[in-house]
């Protein structure tokens, strides 16, 4: 057993999926997935484009609905799971959604008051990511005249304000600069910290492995294998996880 499974072990359960499925043409879709967050963990899921990173988070997040398999927030099957417990997810999936025609403080006050942040605190939560993620200066720039990058922190900004116990986070990486890299991976840091569970998506493995305890890998839907973050050469490794998976489903 190592080092990150005795974590595991002995934290609350954050996340976990078992057999997961969705086909949606023959080979196309998410395949048997299984999947476990601890609280405190930060767990990396990578795949080349298509490999179905955000089919995955999607049927997580029940944007998507599964043809076998289920999904458990903090212990609750998420078919049932109520409002309240939906309040302690934060998820960026694809692109963030902004009201255009609003600022940016209007947006991340709309989204914390929609996850049921006490009106009393909705000011101070969202003083406190516009200083974290570094947005002071666009806090009254409507969000149709922001760059791509910092629409993305905006985004980024919505999905940690609230103090999730969960966090999904589809490429947060997109459109970011470096300053806005760093300022991303320090705040995943800091959540875990606290006891959230993190499933980011990406293609970068040298970054997400800066932070990541565990890195899954995806391939056609299906995850064939893990890699160390304190491993030499991921990027090799990876690769060849991803041509060695589909030379044998070519046989």
């Amino acid at each position: 057993m190592n080092e990150v499974d005795t974590m595991c072990n002995t934290r609350k359960e954050r996340l976990a999926v078992r057999g997961l499925t969705r086909e949606f043409g023959p080979g196309v879709g998410v395949f048997g997935v299984d999947l476990t967050i601890s609280e405190g963990q930060i767990h990396a899921l990578v795949g080349l484009n298509g490999a179905g990173k955000t089919t995955l988070m999607r049927l997580i997040l029940t944007m998507l609905r599964p043809s076998a398999g289920t999904v458990n927030i903090s212990g609750r099957n998420v078919a049932t799971l109520p409002n309240e417990r939906w309040r302690s997810v934060g998820q960026l999936i694809e692109q963030p959604f902004l009201y255009p025609e609003l600022d940016v403080s209007t947006n991340l006050r709309l989204a914390a008051m929609l996850r049921c942040v006490p009106s009393e605190l909705v000011s101070s939560t969202v003083d406190s990511i516009i200083d974290e993620l570094d947005l002071v200066r666009y806090r009254s720039v409507k969000a149709r005249r922001l760059s791509q990058g910092n629409r993305q922190r905006v985004g980024i900004a919505a999905a940690l304000q609230h103090a999730p116990e969960l966090l999904i986070l589809d490429e947060p990486t997109n459109a970011l600069d470096p300053a806005g890299v760093i300022l991303l991976r320090e705040a995943l840091r800091r959540r875990a910290s606290q006891g959230a569970g993190v499933l980011v998506s990406s293609h970068h493995l040298d970054e997400v492995a800066r932070i990541a305890h565990r890195i899954s890998v995806i391939n056609h839907g299906r995850l064939i294998g893990t890699i160390s973050p304190q491993g030499t050469d991921i990027e090799r490794q990876f690769f060849s996880m991803v041509h060695g998976d589909d030379e044998r489903s070519h046989r």
